[in-house]
């Protein structure tokens, strides 16, 4: 899709400068020393540069394959319109001064030029991006980047440039590099396309601040993860200050962060919470295969970090894997008589290289392990290059993944050379390692997995729009009880109820309905009906009601005189079951978001809510239940009964489908749903539509 954009065989640079220091100057000399192919400087006030015939314009120039910009931003119109005239396809627009500077309308008309004549364009305000296969550096970063099979793109330039400092000192390496910029036209979605298709990119690594659009990011990150390579996501501004003003449960609890863990992990992203961990991950994922399994075998020369290896695995789920009986005979045999031959295995501290190459071939032929850390701490004894050669042997042997820590400093060095050139990480510290082998044991998980659409319920639109078209009518934006009749209509169990507006109605809908009753105001400026005394229950006979509507309309005309009262909702008064919250938010980069949890007053108390991005899958909502931490109380405990999760999975299922078939609902909780034995009812509803 983009392989003329990172591989062109002719290169033009728009703003090329004599002037040593300018950014013209050296975009023009990085590309200059690994890109053997045709360059073409452009200047109207030179007629050569560096010993390259200069023009004074791109249409002056032979024709090329990719045009990058360093002109004043003012400019860059025109140069666009340049390179459209003449059939530049590929455009990289270093220049600053855009959106980010407040000339949004600048930028959008570069956007507009670039689609009218088919143009591809990357930026603006781009450090560029360095291809390690084709030799071309078309940035303005300090040095090239070092060739390997690792992709990444950047929404930071400054941080580009620090990873590549970085990146040279460690000898980590890159296929594609690439900074986005203003991702004004080209995305990170184009980005995960053109790596995925990339021969000499395994590993997919991005730092993002945002995503533009977040549904066909899952479509494509959920394509590339199953089918092809990793990706793994640091996703910077987490925290919730610039969430909107929201008035539903769900809307309080969801944050953007909450969005983008839902998003990542129901398109099989890998998330990394720092810079650090994401390169952790990225190394291995290039260098090693994925486990069969989460039963991980420790080996280690001293007794303290196989300790913390070993907390640290289990802390983060995986386990010890119990060894066979004949591993065990195998370890008694070739290890001393001190030496710990159960997991972790112990080699001691005055261990010989060779007590690891035993170690490690009889643990890695064991059928219970599915992955190994091997840690080295250095006693004056230990031979790290020596340990670090034979881990290298036995990962060449190996299908199964081995993480290594050679712990210290100078004297790990000269083991982890021997590992980074044999492609296998070192991690300073065991924690990281096993921090690692987690995020690995995930992935091959995610390819595991077996991809199902959301279910086709059967639905009546056409009813919903019109009971949603009479609330905007009526001005009501954020309507509550009154609006159960919408779940019906998509299969939604809802307790018996009826909508009166005087007290002979409320009596008469409870006399219909049959006693004990519920009796709740309708009223779309009252959130919290319970603060105002606007909720009673078990109301058992007409003289009850009556005296119950009088009191509730008093109440609430005393502490909301200001409140638009509608009536009371007299309802069924159920008895039993366990109350359940189903909401929705609407996010702005992906979507209707989905909520479950534990509902009532619990919801606010404890928080035990879970998200997705619907449309749900039958899986999502199988998850959704299973993560909850109450979900235990779903199962029954003690004696009681248990909840029918089919139901509420159903239930699920048929809220994500009104969700995403009607927009102008921005959010939407069903608080409480009483969860029975057999079946499910959604007993009390609000929304909030769309100004």
């Amino acid at each position: 899709m983009l392989e003329k954009f990172f591989r062109p065989n002719s290169v033009a640079i728009v703003g090329a400068s004599r002037e040593e220091g300018k950014v013209g100057r050296v975009v023009l000399e990085n590309i200059r020393k690994g890109f053997g192919r045709a360059i073409y400087p452009i200047n109207p006030k030179s007629d050569e540069i560096d010993g390259l015939k200069c023009y004074p314009d791109i249409t002056s120039a032979p024709p090329v394959d990719l045009a990058v910009i360093v002109v004043p931003a003012r400019l860059v119109p025109g140069v666009l319109r340049e390179c459209g005239a003449t059939g530049v396809k590929n455009i990289v627009v270093i220049s600053a001064g855009f959106k980010e500077a407040g000339a949004a309308e600048l930028e959008m008309e570069c956007v507009d030029i670039v689609k009218e004549y088919g143009m591809r364009m990357l930026g603006p305000n781009s450090l560029g991006f360095i291809d390690t296969h084709s030799g071309i550096n078309a940035s303005f970063a300090a040095g090239m980047a070092i060739p390997g099979d690792i992709g990444l793109a950047s929404q930071s330039g400054a941080l580009c440039t620090a990873i590549l400092d970085w990146a040279e000192i460690k000898r980590f390496g890159f296929s594609i590099f690439v900074s986005l910029g203003n991702k004004a036209d080209i995305t990170e979605n184009d980005i995960i396309q053109a790596m995925a298709e990339d021969d000499e990119t395994s590993v997919i690594l991005l730092y993002l601040e945002g995503i533009k659009n977040g549904r066909e990011f899952m479509d494509i990150a959920g394509s590339v993860t199953a089918d092809k390579k990793p990706i793994i996501v640091i996703k910077a501004g987490s925290t919730g200050s610039g969430a909107r003003a929201v008035s539903s449960h769900t809307g309080t609890l969801a944050g953007s962060d909450v969005a983008y863990n839902a998003a990542f992990h129901q398109s099989g992203v890998i998330r990394a919470q720092s810079i650090e961990a994401m390169f952790d991950y990225g190394l291995a994922f290039a260098y090693q295969q994925p486990p069969a399994g989460d039963r991980i075998a420790i080996i280690t020369n001293a007794g303290g970090p196989g300790v913390l290896a070993a907390d640290a695995c289990e802390t983060l789920g995986m386990t010890i894997a119990s060894f066979t009986p004949e591993t065990i005979e195998t370890l008694r045999s070739c290890l001393p008589a001190a030496a710990n031959i159960y997991n972790p295995v112990d080699v001691l501290g005055d261990a010989v290289p060779e007590l690891y190459r035993h170690a490690i071939e009889a643990v890695i032929c064991d059928d219970n392990v599915s992955g190994i850390i091997v840690l080295a701490s250095p006693q004056a004894m230990t031979d790290m290059e020596r340990i670090a050669e034979i881990v290298v042997d036995a990962s060449r042997e190996s299908s199964k993944p081995i993480l290594v820590s050679l712990m210290g400093g100078a004297q790990a060095l000269k083991g982890e050379k021997i590992l980074s050139a044999g492609r296998l990480p070192n991690y300073p510290f065991p924690e990281r390692a096993a921090r690692t082998m987690r995020a690995m044991i995930d992935y091959a998980e995610i390819t595991a997995r077996t991809r199902t659409c959301p279910p086709d319920c059967g639905v009546d639109r056409r009813s919903v729009q019109e009971i949603l078209d009479n609330e905007r009518k009526q001005g009501n934006k954020r309507p509550g009880v009154e609006c159960l009749p919408l779940l019906e209509r998509y299969g939604i169990p809802v307790a018996e109820s009826i909508v009166a507006s005087t007290r002979e109605q409320a009596i008469e809908a409870a006399s219909r309905i049959g006693y004990p009753v519920v009796m709740k105001v309708v009223s779309a400026d009252i959130s919290h009906k319970t603060d105002v005394g606007g909720v009673r229950t078990d109301i058992i006979d007409a003289d009850e009601a009556g005296v119950v509507y009088d009191g509730m309309m008093h109440r609430i005309h005393r502490y909301m005189p200001g409140a638009r009262i509608e009536g009371v909702l007299v309802q069924k008064m159920l008895k039993g079951g366990r109350e359940v919250i189903i909401g929705m938010n609407r996010d702005p980069q992906f979507g209707p978001m989905i909520m479950f949890g534990l509902g009532g007053i619990s919801v606010e108390v404890l928080k035990d809510v879970t998200f997705r991005i619907a449309p749900l899958t039958g899986k999502d909502a199988d998850e959704m239940i299973k993560e909850i931490r109450a979900y235990p109380m779903l199962l029954g405990i003690r004696g009681e009964k248990p909840s029918d999760i089919d139901a509420i999975k159903e239930s699920l299922l048929r809220f994500s489908k009104l969700c995403t078939d009607f927009p102008e609902i921005v959010e939407m909780d069903i608080n409480p749903m009483l969860v029975f034995e057999v079946g499910c009812v959604a007993v009390d509803i609000r929304l909030t539509l769309e100004e």
